[in-house]
């Protein structure tokens, strides 16, 4: 958990709107909940899937990537947090995460997305079955999105899914 320190201090209350907003729009926990920030925290960055957050600025950074994440896009948690989250496309994929997230940020959530992500050293995988949703803070203001998944498969060089 070593990591988590280079968190900012908002971390544990944009965690529980991430959290808070997978409740309000899929209408179930993402992970059982402890009640404290902080522990939540710990656990959704240890949590055995992939999740990720970016916020709302233009060109989206990430905002919260846990362990796994990491392992799978092949960064340490400093250089996620530095990171456009349109960068985990490949260029000729990036309309379609355009179009994916205008729509997530239109109805709330899709929970039947598909498509090839490219982590930091270029090894291509295909992600399926992923949710994403809109983030909220408590006034019910857009801040984000989330993205949770657990199936996904390496892709040899030039291989298509």
């Amino acid at each position: 958990m070593s990591q988590l320190a280079s968190f900012v201090s908002d971390t544990p209350r944009f965690v529980r709107h991430l959290l808070d907003s997978y409740r309000r729009w899929v209408g179930v926990e993402l992970m059982e909940r402890s009640g404290d920030e902080r522990q939540d925290l710990e656990l959704l960055f240890a949590l055995p899937v992939v999740v990720v957050s970016h916020g709302a600025e233009a060109d989206p950074i990430f905002k919260f990537g846990n362990q796994t994440a990491l392992n799978l896009w092949e960064l340490e948690l400093d250089a996620f947090l530095k990171m456009p989250s349109r960068l985990t496309a490949e260029p000729m994929h990036r309309d379609e995460r355009a179009r994916l997230l205008a729509r997530t940020e239109r109805d709330g959530y899709v929970d039947d997305y598909r498509g090839v992500r490219i982590s930091s050293q270029g090894r291509r995988f295909y992600i399926e079955q992923a949710t994403i949703w809109n983030v909220v803070d408590d006034a019910g203001d857009y801040i984000g999105q989330a993205a949770t998944f657990d199936h996904w498969t390496f892709l040899a060089a030039g291989e298509t899914p």
